[in-house]
């Protein structure tokens, strides 16, 4: 009997999880199922044998974000799943080959470390479509890219080339199109050659550091955020953006 494909695969191989977004037809979009299946994966603990966790995605485009046409994801927010990832006991490698945007763009920044193509763009469209990013996303961008480029990212909306956020720091690895697959491999390899106790370690001494700005109160701005992303200006934001035309923002 014929089945639908995944939109979510994932396998372990010897020492690695790896695990595809399967949804090329929709630009890898994250709809509400796949925001479960991958909070659901990155849930699992590591077996013995495994090193590290692997996201790639199908298709030319990483991570168009959140699909906007699917109203659960209103019910299965993104920041449980990135947390998820964030805290997983293992690194985290994304390999990008194509644009990560907003939600994709959270996505590659909550993994320890990122190979991307210089075919890849990177960026946080928000504002051009009357939305806001929550404390928690807001919070990680801080950590990888600091206030000057985050208020770049953010206040203008434009996506960032691949080799541009490398030299920034946001990323660690950039390659040509033809040797990413090789460039993420090295980086897997050195990876799973390391001290799995030392890389453990390791890790949940990074993720306990980076919490602090978590104590800081923001009650005010959560309620902030929710008033912005239900306002007029946003369901015309997103309706404008799903017609492919421009939107007309009037301030409510």
């Amino acid at each position: 009997m014929w089945a639908p494909p995944m939109i979510v695969e994932t396998e372990i191989i010897g020492p690695v999880r790896n695990v595809l977004l399967n949804r090329a037809e929709k630009r890898n979009a994250l709809n509400g199922a796949m925001i479960q299946a991958l909070e659901d994966i990155f849930s699992t603990p590591p077996g013995p044998e495994e090193r590290l966790a692997v996201i790639r995605a199908a298709g030319p485009v990483f991570c168009a974000g959140l699909d906007l046409s699917d109203h659960s994801v209103e019910t299965n927010p993104i920041e449980g799943m990135l947390h998820k990832i964030e805290t997983y006991p293992l690194p985290v490698v994304a390999v990008v080959q194509g644009d990560a945007i907003a939600g994709g763009n959270e996505l590659a920044l909550h993994c320890d470390i990122v190979v991307a193509s210089t075919a890849a763009r990177f960026g946080m469209s928000l504002a051009q479509i009357g939305l806001v990013p929550s404390w928690f996303l807001i919070k990680k961008l801080l950590e990888v890219a600091g206030p000057v480029i985050t208020r770049r990212i953010l206040l203008l909306g434009d996506p960032l080339l691949a080799r541009e956020v490398h030299e920034l720091g946001l990323i660690s690895h950039v390659a040509e199109p033809d040797a990413l697959e090789a460039t993420a491999q090295s980086v897997i390899d050195r990876l799973a050659a390391n001290a799995p106790l030392s890389l453990k370690a390791m890790k949940a001494l990074i993720v306990r550091e980076m919490t602090f700005r978590d104590r800081l109160p923001h009650a005010d701005l959560d309620t902030m955020v929710v008033e912005v992303n239900n306002s007029a200006d946003a369901k015309e934001g997103m309706a404008a953006r799903l017609a492919k035309r421009p939107a007309n923002f009037q301030g409510r």
